[in-house]
């Protein structure tokens, strides 16, 4: 049986909304309660079984919650792989209105399927550590810049919103220890990671708020996710070198400074690291090859504690 699919064209004012592609039955509602109850009525009239918008920097977010909440399934899809498809499809055309006819063909023609809701949970930890990475940015630039100022009342205005920054790091560190000790699968996760050396408080934040599907993929399409797999490039008798890119690149860049850590810690790291060294390989190439290989050794602890949690001995 085919599935009827509305694909949603998010911006922060509107939802545009059209049933079934190009010539289906299009409506545009406000991105507020109302409006979404109003796209959720539309959707039901038209007997839709799945509800795709694009990712539009949050924006899509209470539209999502929303709709689940009216018993529509909804999917969020990639609004760069919506425009290549489209473009590739001969649609150079763009408005608000060819862009939802786009997104649904894209979601028919790729099979996108429904994703759950995120647990209230799951969304305070995502906050949570999003809000914690911005103040440490903000802690970082405010004592670079300190360094540089003489004035006592600029240094001392510099000293008190560092003293702000401070309390509320602590503040939001507390919380997320609280969120993941809280939680049964968090909590397992937390100790199996924890057992490789290096693995750290953040890390494992940054891991369960911006990678929740860890130990649930295969290995391959966890390197993919995070942007640490080698993409083949060949073509004909060439061989291009294979590059990483895409992804998610909070995990990627914590990944790479964590790496180096534990390399320090972990004996099957450091041998690593000697033998792409003594083989000549790229600076870069380590680094991402010990990502990689941080990333696979995480997985696999994931998977064995969700395993551990489902099936306990």
């Amino acid at each position: 049986m085919t599935t009827i699919i509305c694909g949603v064209d998010v911006c922060a004012a509107w939802l545009d909304a059209c049933v079934g592609g190009a010539g289906g039955e299009f409506c545009r509602v406000e991105n507020s309660l109302a409006g979404v109850d109003a796209l959720a009525d539309f959707c039901r009239r038209q007997g839709v079984g799945l509800v795709a918008m694009e990712a539009t920097g949050g924006y899509e977010r209470l539209a999502f919650a929303r709709l689940w909440g009216e018993g529509l399934a909804c999917a969020v899809v990639n609004p760069r792989a919506v425009r290549q498809f489209a473009e590739a499809m001969g649609l150079l055309e763009k408005t608000d209105r060819i862009d939802a006819a786009a997104i649904a063909w894209y979601a028919q023609t790729k099979r996108v399927c429904a994703q759950a809701p995120a647990s209230d949970t799951q969304r305070k930890l995502t906050a949570a550590v999003t809000r914690l990475r911005q103040l440490t940015a903000l802690r970082t630039m405010q004592s670079n810049q300190r360094r540089l100022v003489d004035d006592p009342d600029a240094r001392g205005s510099i000293d008190e919103l560092l003293g702000l920054v401070a309390r509320q790091i602590r503040a939001f560190e507390a919380t997320i220890l609280a969120l993941i000790a809280g939680d049964p699968v968090g909590a397992e996760l937390d100790a199996a990671f924890r057992s490789i050396k290096g693995v750290a408080n953040r890390t494992v934040a940054g891991l369960l708020a911006e990678l929740p599907e860890i130990g649930t993929l295969s290995n391959k399409a966890a390197a993919k996710l995070t942007g640490l797999a080698p993409l083949a490039r060949d073509s004909g008798k060439r061989t291009g070198k294979r590059p990483v890119r895409g992804g998610r690149s909070t995990i990627r860049s914590t990944l790479f400074v964590v790496a180096e850590v534990v390399r320090r810690h972990e004996p099957d790291f450091a041998d690593f690291h000697k033998r792409l060294t003594q083989a000549g390989k790229p600076k870069k190439v380590i680094r991402i090859a010990l990502a990689h290989k941080l990333l696979i050794r995480l997985n696999a602890k994931a998977r064995d504690a969700r395993n551990q949690i489902t099936c306990p001995a």
